[in-house]
This record gives C-alpha cells, structure tokens and sequence, in this order.
C-alpha cells in the first residue's frame, strides 16, 4: 500500500509536540482560533513552530482571518502551510494565499453528496483540500468536533491527487478509514486526546501506527 502521510493538529505542549514528532508524523498544526480548546497564542505557536522546524511541515490553522492576522501568522509561525477552516471564499482563499506567500489547505465540511460540489471551486485556488465532517448548526468549532461522515460519499469523487481526510479519525478507525477512501493522507485532532484540547502521546503514536500497518 502507498504510504500515507499523517498530520497532528492541535499541538499545544512541547512533550505532545515531541511525542508527534518522535512517532513519526509529517505534519504538525497549532490551532489559532479563541473558541477552540487547542488555540495557542501566535507566540506560543511560533515557539512551537521552531522546535518542529526540519522534522515535520508546520501547519498554522485559522478561521476566517483578516489580513492583519494571516500577516501576523505568517511573521511569528513561518509556517509551511496555512489551514483555512472557516466560510473563506475561494476568492478569500486566493486572496490570502497572495498575501501569505504560502501554500494554503482550504477544509471543506461534508455531511451530503452535494457539499462535495464545492472541492472544484477550491481546486482552483488552494494548494490542498481537506476534507472534514461538517459541523452541526450549532456548533461552536468548525472543525475538531470528533464527528465522522459517510466516507462512502466520496467513494466515487473527483478529488485532487494531494487530498487530506479527515473528521472524527481515531487509532481505531483509521486503517478502515484509508480502506475505504483511499486516502493518502489523514488528519486528527481530538481523537488523539485524553480530554478536549490536550493531545495523548501514546494515542498519537498508536494512530500513527495504525496508519502505518505496524
């Protein structure tokens, strides 16, 4: 099977930062977003960023940013990828991807076929897309909720090379979860902690190794 490569996201320690990183990921997210239970500071981020430097693509991820955030993100994080998770636009999308001077992954939300149209009109403009299970109405987080969609919807998408799953992803779903869908890469948060916002270094380290087939 081709590999598949693994992002953490939601990284707010050193010792779970390390624990990503000793296990293998290849990706590694601070969230900047208030709401979330995993946001961290543009500093804190930033910190975070430079210890991970040459061991895993930085990922900053942010919700419906103004310019002066996306420039300030950029300046404390240099991140290798900006996540978008919010209502961008493509336009907004294209926008920001100018103004960052960096690649940016937009997350679409999926809960029907039909929030699959949406994948071509970001294709367009994002370097990555996510694919993430849609929040409920009322939800506060747009991502990060542990939800997981019907993977079967996309069993027959057109869907970019370089897509990233994710939504609800676990140790012990994963391997169904690349089965599938054919994922070539997968994205967790939440279930790899032990409450929300706090990352569990031996969950890590068993979704990184379920995904690997060790």
């Amino acid at each position: 099977m081709p590999s598949v490569s693994v992002k953490i996201c939601g990284l707010s320690t050193e010792p779970t930062l390390d624990g990503a990183l000793d296990a293998g990921a290849d990706l590694v997210g601070f969230v900047h977003f208030p709401k979330s239970p995993r946001h961290v500071s543009l500093d804190r981020a930033g910190v975070l960023s430079r210890r991970a430097s040459g061991r895993a693509q930085r990922v900053v991820l942010l919700v419906d940013p103004d310019d002066t955030l996306v420039t300030a993100a950029v300046e404390a994080i240099a991140p290798d990828l900006i996540q978008l998770h919010g209502y961008e636009s493509p336009e907004r999308v294209a926008a920001i991807r100018r103004l960052a001077g960096r690649p940016v992954m937009k997350a679409v939300g999926v809960a029907t076929r039909a929030d699959l149209a949406a994948v071509a009109a970001y294709v367009a403009v994002a370097d990555r897309i996510l694919l993430d299970a849609k929040p409920p109405k009322d939800a506060v987080l747009p991502g990060g909720n542990g939800l997981v969609f019907d993977w079967d919807l996309i069993a027959h998408a057109t869907l970019p090379a370089d897509w990233m799953l994710s939504g609800g992803l676990t140790p012990a779903n994963v391997r169904d979860a690349i089965s599938r869908t054919g994922a070539r890469a997968v994205d967790v948060s939440s279930g790899v902690e032990s409450t929300p916002g706090i990352k569990d270094p031996a969950a890590i380290a068993a979704f990184i190794e379920a995904v690997r087939g060790r």
